[in-house]
């Protein structure tokens, strides 16, 4: 086992599967309640204020807010079948529909906005379903530059509650508790150990609201007034099902937001398995999938109950790296918590009662946190000059838009302001980049056929074939067809008489790429445990018998300079990258221009 290996084994502290105690899974459910309960409740409040919603609309909105991101966070952790990730992602209100719903609401009522939410939503389950049909779009580069570009959408708001406070209050008050909150949640993390490392940010809040009270900052008033249970009542809009001009118009707007808030609900899919697991795994693109499915789903559960749509809380996967719990118990605890505070308005009273800077200091380390989760995903694997482009530019882009800084009075009116939001802006940026990498790609071969042991003659010819057409002598071919053999040979081994088990259609694509081959085998998945991983397994645990598969495993490693198996649902694709001996490298292609590619 290597050192990345010994330090991840230190650092997480209970896997996905595993079964905290119940009074720590509650402590945490109720610390990340904590971080999130503002935004969840805030973001409604700010879009039906701002379109002139009415007081009984927006107490409903609320409540069903809450419920809503209670179910799909319980529905995240728990899985049920291919909706919910499995892991701790913490549902909430999206701050990138604010700009739209608002306009919704303006100039369609709450019923309008509801309908519009439900109809984007359909969007998003067919997106789960075919994901690995956008693969090519949905990169490590563009989740992860996404990722990076949540804190720098949300941090000018959490610098701004650092003055939250009431007038006539010291002006040190502010600074002190900020500063108390900051330096008692970054000094646990980086010095305690054990159990206490798992309760740091609870301790910086509390340690914070402490010297707020001492200031008087802390508003109690907020409490005293809210009921202990209630249910508001007169406040479903409805469904407005009239899909008059102002439906079609504003549709586009909210597809392309439902789009950029999958795509952040996939690199926090991406992120979260990065940070549960003690031993480094390859990405479960199925748990992705559900992930993106249970957003669909909060979504759509959002428009019946007429509210503003959910995404997922990239605040989850920084907790969850900072605790070192990623059992799915702890996203059960979440789900419970905020059901609970729907109906009981106390409960968020006594959250939202926590002064602004003491929240800003807490986010402010979770978000400086996501930041460089966002950065780990974009080098994960491999970054090159195009990924360095893709993942730059757009960063930057998504900044200066959310600065005002990039043609204001062009943009800022564009689409309902839809590209004031820096996420938004950024996120397209890097979709429309990648998408002309692809569209300019040279061609691929490609060729379909069973997935057979009958079949290897015909693929040999075709790989023949393609490595004729690049210059490539005989060692090469042999690459080609050891890489292609032993991958069929591992992933869909054989049965005890020597033929495929369960023969299914197979595609395999074929490409040139910095002087050697690319090789992409996709077929429909049988949910056998990663090849990425059993390849890694090899070099950690040498030991054992040397069984036909493993012997399969060694070779393919020999041949190949690097493998990824991304497993989806009813689909595998395993891309194989294999390096041309460095005589055939460095021999100029004998088609000139490589039409193959």
């Amino acid at each position: 086992m290597d050192a990345q290996d010994t330090v991840r084994n230190a650092a997480v502290r209970y896997e996905p599967d595993e079964k905290p105690p119940a009074l720590l899974s509650m402590g945490l459910g109720l610390q990340l309640a904590v971080l999130c309960v503002a935004g969840v409740v805030l973001t409604p409040a700010i879009v039906i204020r701002v379109a002139g919603g009415t007081e009984a609309f927006l107490s409903w909105a609320v409540f069903a807010a809450l419920a809503v991101s209670g179910v799909t966070t319980f529905i995240q952790a728990v899985r049920l079948g291919r909706i919910g990730a499995g892991y701790v992602l913490l549902m909430g209100t999206s701050g990138a529909f604010i700009a739209v719903c608002i306009t919704a609401i303006a100039e369609g009522g709450p019923g309008m906005l509801a309908t519009l939410v439900v109809a984007s939503s359909l969007f998003q389950f067919g997106l789960a379903a075919r994901l690995s049909l956008f693969r090519r779009i949905l990169t490590p580069a563009v989740a992860g530059t996404v990722i990076m570009l949540i804190p720098v959408t949300v941090m000018p708001f959490i610098f701004k509650m650092l003055n939250d406070v009431p007038e006539g209050t010291p002006l040190s008050a502010s600074g002190t508790s900020a500063l108390v909150t900051l330096l008692v949640i970054a000094g646990l993390a980086l010095k305690a150990r054990d159990k206490l490392r798992l309760w740091a940010p609870v301790v910086g809040v509390v340690a914070g609201s402490v010297v707020a009270g001492f200031y008087g900052i802390y508003d109690t008033r907020l409490i005293a007034e809210a009921a202990w249970i209630g249910i508001p009542s007169g406040g479903w809009p409805g469904l407005d099902l009239s899909f008059g001009p102002t439906f079609w118009a504003l549709l586009p707007a909210f597809v392309f937001v439902t789009l950029v808030g999958a795509i952040e609900t996939v690199g926090d899919a991406v992120a979260i398995q990065r940070v549960s697991h003690r031993r480094p795994q390859a990405v479960d693109f199925r748990a992705v999938q559900g992930a993106v499915a249970a957003d669909g789903l909060g979504n759509l559960l959002s428009g019946l109950a007429g509210t503003v749509p959910n995404t997922t809380y990239s605040s989850s996967v920084s907790v969850t790296e900072l605790t070192g719990v990623g059992a799915r118990r702890v996203g059960m605890a979440v789900g419970a918590v905020f059901i609970a505070m729907a109906f009981l308005p106390k409960a968020p009273a006594v959250l939202l009662a926590i002064p602004g800077p003491v929240a800003a200091a807490y986010i402010t380390v979770l978000l400086a946190m996501l930041f460089v989760i966002g950065m780990r995903i974009v080098v994960q694997d491999g970054i090159d000059y195009r990924k360095g482009v893709v993942a730059g530019v757009a960063f930057w882009i998504g900044a200066g838009f959310q600065n005002g800084a990039i043609f204001p009075e062009y943009f800022n009116d564009f689409a309902g302001g839809l590209l004031q939001n820096g996420m938004t802006a950024g996120g397209l940026a890097a979709i429309l980049m990648t998408m002309f990498l692809e569209l300019t790609q040279p061609r691929r071969r490609r060729m379909e056929t069973e997935c057979h042991l009958s079949a290897l003659p015909k693929i040999q010819e075709f790989l023949k074939s393609f490595a004729a057409e690049n210059g490539w002598a005989q060692a090469m071919r042999n690459r080609l067809d050891t890489a292609v053999e032993e991958t069929l040979a591992t992933l869909f081994h054989r049965g005890d008489s020597g033929e495929m088990r369960e023969p299914r259609r197979l595609q395999l694509v074929a490409f040139k790429e910095n002087g050697g081959a690319v090789l992409e085998l996709m077929a429909s998945s049988r949910d056998e445990q990663n090849l990425q991983d059993r390849i890694a397994l090899l070099g950690r645990y040498a030991e054992g018998p040397a069984v036909e598969r493993e012997i399969s495993l060694r070779l393919l490693r020999h041949v190949a300079s690097s493998i990824r198996h991304q497993q989806y649902h009813n689909t595998d694709i395993v891309t194989i990258r294999v390096k041309a001996p460095q005589a055939e490298a460095d021999q100029p292609s004998e088609s000139g221009s490589g039409k193959s590619e």
